[in-house]
């Protein structure tokens, strides 16, 4: 069983990338599920659960005696990591990092009005270590931008909302791609970067909603420039 789930698994990547990287456009219809079956050496069960788990990302629609077609990409599941990660590793349109932003604009600053709210000290903890760990990778891109994400997760956990929990994996994933865009080691920018992350783990620290959320605010505004600047 494990084989074919991680087969299945397999599969899903392969359709999922090519149906994101644009090789079926939308309105486009999949291989028959026999030639599907031929490509990737497998059963029409294995198939039809990587369909289910496509239709699940909103990457397509089955339509009974027609066979599977690309949804339109406006109907795209982008809260789903896979869809969000193919995304931006296929899709070069500034545009999409744009959106990412404006929902960055909308959550972050009220996730930093509750953090300031509810953090334990535990919390303070693991959000303090993860800044501790920016400041000391801060000339390593990799492990700065998966110290920020961790700082990031941090404040989000600090939240105790289970629903907007559930989230975490897309914010982290929307978030990474803009930082990943946006990191810049140089003299000018680090020191800013860091001392934002402080103001805002000082005003959470504090219990101060109104400076975390003109923290989180600041720092936002801080990448824009940065993308803007790069595109």
């Amino acid at each position: 069983m494990k084989d074919e789930l991680s087969k299945t698994d397999r599969i899903i990547l392969a359709l999922g990338e090519e149906i994101v990287s644009g090789k079926y456009v939308p309105g486009a219809s999949l291989p028959a599920e026999a030639e599907l079956c031929e490509q990737f050496n497998t059963s029409r069960n294995i198939i039809r659960e990587v369909f289910r788990s496509l239709v699940a990302k909103r990457l397509i629609e089955v339509k009974r005696y027609r066979g599977a077609f690309v949804a339109q990409r406006n109907h795209w599941n982008f809260l789903d990591s896979d869809v969000l990660q193919w995304s931006l590793k296929h899709d070069q349109d500034p545009r999409l990092i744009a959106a990412m932003n404006e929902v960055r604009n909308l959550v972050e600053p009220q996730i930093a009005r509750w953090a300031a709210e509810r953090a334990t000290s535990s919390d303070l903890a693991r959000i303090e270590a993860a800044l501790n760990d920016m400041v000391t990778h801060h000339h390593d891109r990799k492990a700065f931008n998966q110290a920020d994400i961790h700082y990031h997760e941090a404040v989000l956990e600090s939240v105790h909302n289970p629903v907007l929990q559930q989230l975490s994996v897309a914010i982290s994933s929307l978030q990474l791609a803009i930082f990943e865009r946006t990191y810049m080691p140089d003299s000018s920018n680090m020191p800013n970067t860091l001392h934002e992350h402080k103001a805002l783990f000082n005003a959470i620290r504090h219990q101060n909603p109104d400076e975390a959320e003109k923290a989180a605010l600041t720092m936002i505004a801080s990448s824009t420039r940065r993308l803007k600047d790069i595109n």
